[in-house]
């Protein structure tokens, strides 16, 4: 397992209410998967998409001010941002004067970028104006979480993939059951995941059975995402994929990683955990 104790994980948290962009702790998207050359062409295209729905800042007469943020990340950035430290830079807007939201928004967009070595598209939303931006559902698919299957492997295992026949099928499939752990703290995170392909047909038992395999797995949300893509490519051989995981939040901030062999951005909706 890779080392992170340069991180803010694990340790005593010190909360600041004062504007710091300091506190973004970047890690190399290299060091998460392990990759020996930082150059090594992507099997897949996409963004991380994070929410964030705790941020505020006061304006210049000192009334708080709140907005709902989102975030698309490249999914070839240089790095990824730690997520507890994305969420103390978050907070510490808290007591911090700005003369507007666009002002708001320039630092996001600034400290971001900065701190992942790629353009990061920000969106702030007025809490009226989000209702419908991001619709709470599904997508048009199949929840694959009622199989009637034993389970007892509990550490991620591809050749659990088969594909059922050789008939071409284009469609989506879904479960609920995805849960990985933090890489350092071992805490759970909890995340549907979507899986939209077109190919031979995927066998929704040993599908499930491969998801349900991370359930012990510690790793980043970017990284689970990434090898599951990887995993299907190789054991599946679609010949178009997307794999998109929505994420519980924590600490008012959730990660929602999507890679896909064709597509840059996700479908909009938010999983009804969410």
């Amino acid at each position: 397992m890779s080392d992170y104790t340069f991180t803010e994980l694990g340790k005593e948290t010190r909360y600041s209410d004062s504007y710091d962009p300091n506190l973004l702790c970047p890690i190399p998207r290299v060091k998460a998967r392990q990759a020996e050359q930082p150059s090594q062409t992507l099997p897949f295209i996409g963004v991380d998409v994070w929410t964030a729905y705790e941020l505020s800042w006061l304006n210049l007469d000192g009334l708080p001010q709140i907005a709902i943020v989102e975030f698309m990340v490249p999914c070839d950035s240089d790095s990824i941002v730690e997520s507890k430290s994305f969420k103390l830079y978050l907070n510490s807007f808290i007591q911090t004067k700005f003369a507007s939201m666009e002002s708001v928004h320039s630092n996001l967009v600034k400290d971001l970028s900065a701190a992942t070595g790629a353009t990061v598209e920000v969106t702030l939303y007025e809490i009226s104006e989000y209702q419908g931006i991001q619709p709470i559902g599904e997508p048009q698919g199949y929840c694959i979480d009622r199989q009637p299957i034993v389970i007892d492997t509990y550490i991620p295992d591809s050749t659990l993939l088969t594909t059922e026949s050789d008939a071409q099928v284009n469609e989506t499939i879904y479960s609920h059951l995805l849960k990985t752990n933090c890489p350092v703290t071992d805490q759970p995170d909890w995340a549907s995941i979507y899986i939209f392909y077109k190919g031979a047909k995927i066998d929704q038992a040993s599908l499930l059975k491969y998801i349900v395999s991370y359930r012990q797995h510690q790793d980043f949300h970017e990284q689970c995402v990434e090898q599951i893509f990887i995993d299907i490519m190789s054991s599946c051989s679609p010949t178009e994929l997307s794999v998109y995981a929505r994420y519980m939040r924590r600490g008012g901030l959730d990660i929602n990683p999507f890679r896909s062999t064709h597509s840059l951005r996700p479908p909009l909706f938010r999983q009804v955990r969410q």
